[in-house]
């Protein structure tokens, strides 16, 4: 895998996370109480013995940057490294990132000065395990131009996706955008041959791409200088390159989620929690996950009840009942407090006093104040949550702004903003 240079495309401007992408790009998103969503490829690379790792982003990007310098810093005998690459302007190329496509083509100069032989493209925002070794071996077996990554679907979830029609020998020929109907249908094809069993392969007869994808160098560059009015590889360039390349389709069936909305991420995080055996896990000695050293203490829970939930390091708990929750580094709960269904995000620091007791009078301390009952939320970082605060979305709103009272609600989730205020009493 020396010979494999992987670009991770960190997104626009993250809208379908927003808020939580109001004041950092999506990529930087927390996850799972430690970690950040640009975790997930970046391990993945580094698993796979990929390690010349290149990050496209253009918004919010300071704490990206930030945790990208602190957590992956190779070797110096090593070749290896992770940098950031943000929307720059040229003369040739004078405005923003306009599609994906568009942000690998600003920097196809620093692209193919490298001597390798293939440019793995990923996506920053999906939560999933997979090794790409095989990925580029199923690519340089089939003598493919280009090779997608494809998850087996259902009828049912089909519609969703945009879908592959492939032949006996796993060409891709064919691309529909979320059909419907008899467009629908036509797009079956028999995912025997990419390795599925035959009970399965009737039960997901289609194919949708995760947005991963391997490409010969020099592949990659032809198809983006002889279309440079194409800005987008899903919708644009691979689709155009069908005919005349060479596509192959990868199976990948195992757990796979899309977590750019609110809803799916809010759903993916609190599914780690389930016992015993969650359908994504942190737990694989061979794989890790890897994101920053804190050097944090451990948690410390005082007279606590915690039903099927995670803690992150370095928080203090006292006198709660937590269900089915996910608590990030540094987070502070009071006494009292009922957090159930939540993603608390937790902290960047810690402040002066480490007693909520002894802190200033005239401010409301980061965390979760007593009393409060935290209810099919998130919250996040460094929230300022008041005594005896309700939040549940007592009236069932599915989408709601409320940016100047500190949160939105989307998909019924109220999302606390970062760095909020929510007053003693309030009831949300």
């Amino acid at each position: 895998m020396k010979r494999v240079l992987g670009i991770i495309l960190g997104g626009g401007a993250g809208t379908r996370l927003y808020p939580l992408t109001k004041l950092r790009a999506k990529p930087a998103v927390p996850l799972a109480g430690q970690y950040r969503l640009i975790d997930i490829p970046i391990s993945n690379c580094i698993n796979s013995d990929i390690n010349k790792i290149y990050v496209l982003t253009q918004f919010n990007s300071a704490s990206l940057n930030r945790h990208l310098t602190r957590a992956y810093n190779f070797s110096g005998f090593s070749d290896g490294f992770v940098e950031v690459l943000a929307a720059q302007q040229t003369k040739e190329h004078p405005d923003w990132f306009q599609g994906t496509a568009d942000a690998v083509r600003q920097y196809l100069l620093l692209f193919k000065e490298w001597d390798v032989d293939e440019v793995l493209i990923l996506s920053g925002d999906h939560l999933y395990r997979m090794d790409y070794a095989h990925f580029v071996q199923r690519h340089r077996e089939t003598g493919a131009d280009i090779t997608l990554s494809v998850i087996p679907i259902d009828e049912r979830r089909a519609s969703s996706f945009g879908l592959m029609k492939i032949n006996e020998q796993g060409r891709v020929v064919d691309f529909s955008e979320k059909p419907t109907g008899e467009a629908l249908t036509a797009m079956q094809v028999d995912t025997t041959s990419l390795g599925l069993d035959a009970k399965e392969a009737r039960h997901k007869p289609y194919i949708a791409s995760m947005g991963i994808y391997v490409f010969k160098k020099q592949v990659l560059v032809d198809l983006l200088e002889q279309n440079s009015h194409q800005t987008d590889f899903g919708k644009e360039i691979i689709p155009g390159a069908a005919k005349d390349y060479n596509l192959q389709a990868y199976l990948f069936d195992d757990y796979w989620e899309d977590i750019g909305t609110i809803e799916a991420f809010y759903e993916a995080n609190l599914a780690l929690t389930m016992q015993p055996n969650p359908a994504f896990s942190f737990y694989d000695e061979k794989a890790p996950i890897y994101t920053r050293s804190r050097y944090l203490p451990p948690s410390k829970l005082l007279n606590c009840e915690i039903k099927e939930s995670i803690i992150g390091e370095g928080c203090i708990l006292k006198n709660c009942h937590i269900s089915h929750s996910v608590l990030g580094v540094r987070s502070r709960v009071g006494s009292d407090c009922r957090i159930e269904d939540a993603l608390l995000m937790g902290a960047d620091f810690y402040e002066a006093s480490a007693d909520h007791s002894s802190a200033k009078t005239d401010e409301i301390p980061i965390g979760i104040g007593e009393g409060s009952t935290i209810r099919r939320a998130i919250v996040d970082k460094n929230a300022r949550i008041g005594k005896k605060v309700l939040i549940l979305n007592k009236d069932r709103v599915e989408e709601s702004n409320r940016e100047d009272d500190g949160f939105y609600i989307r998909s019924g989730v109220v999302v606390v903003l970062k760095n909020a205020v929510i007053p003693d009493g309030t009831v949300i």
